[in-house]
């Protein structure tokens, strides 16, 4: 692991993911330590400054490597294919999708979309695990042409909240979803964990076309399954 991946790994771990683990410094990187910093009372340089390494090395609730660390868990087992109605229960991800944080690539999104921490920064590929990554690429180009770009932005489709995310699930000791990179969180802020039907922007009738597409492609709503985490989907079972 380079300085450069360790550094996305880490921020990744504290709540700002930077999207695929690649080691280049780039404009999201760069605006993802500015956020960091900011959360911590720091200065927003964008460079990773003695101070900022220092936090960013303290215990975080994700679970990423930092040099010398692994992951217990992360040992071979032999994959599996999925079942012939869809992608695999979530109990089965490390079976069918390997390790977790494997197998990745990125994906162009056919539309506008930013960052949901930072509205100002344009986000113009997520980073998905391969056996995904054509699903998702269809998903997204079918919510392009259903909706117009007024459209996404009311109903908050053109928010990323993030994709690949190696931790855990909150509370919990099992991989989230977001390890293999597996699911797309879209406008945390107005679709909070905890909120259901009554509260969650994407609950609304008008967002129904938004899961129907990913649900053609056998993406799971925990929204409309759980009424819950609207926020999220994900090409996994539960």
């Amino acid at each position: 692991m380079t300085i450069e991946q360790w550094l996305q790994s880490r921020l990744t771990a504290h709540r700002f993911p930077v999207g695929l683990i690649d080691g280049q410094i780039g404009p999201v990187t760069i605006r993802a330590i500015k956020a960091f910093q900011t959360s911590h009372g720091l200065e927003p340089t964008g460079k990773a400054d003695g101070h900022t390494v220092a936090l960013l090395r303290a215990p975080a609730s994700v679970v990423l490597p930092s040099p010398g660390e692994t992951i217990p868990d992360r040992g071979a087992a032999p994959l599996v294919a999925a079942p012939a109605n869809g992608w695999p229960r979530q109990s089965d991800c490390l079976s069918f999708f390997g390790p977790v944080g494997t197998s990745q690539t990125s994906i162009e999104i056919p539309f506008d979309m930013y960052l949901a921490w930072d509205k100002s920064t344009r986000v113009r590929k997520m980073a998905v695990h391969e056996k995904v990554a054509k699903s998702a690429e269809k998903a997204l180009q079918d919510v392009a042409q259903t909706y117009t770009l007024v459209e996404r932005a009311k109903i908050g489709i053109d928010i990323f909240g993030g994709s690949l995310n190696v931790r855990r699930m909150r509370g919990g000791t099992a991989y989230s979803m977001h390890s293999w990179g597996i699911a797309i969180d879209f406008d945390p802020e107005r679709n909070q964990l905890k909120w259901g039907r009554d509260k969650a922007r994407l609950a609304q009738d008008d967002a129904i076309p938004f899961w129907t597409i990913w649900e053609a492609e056998g993406w799971l709503s925990l929204g409309r399954s759980r009424n819950f985490d609207w926020m999220h989907v994900q090409a996994a079972r539960l």
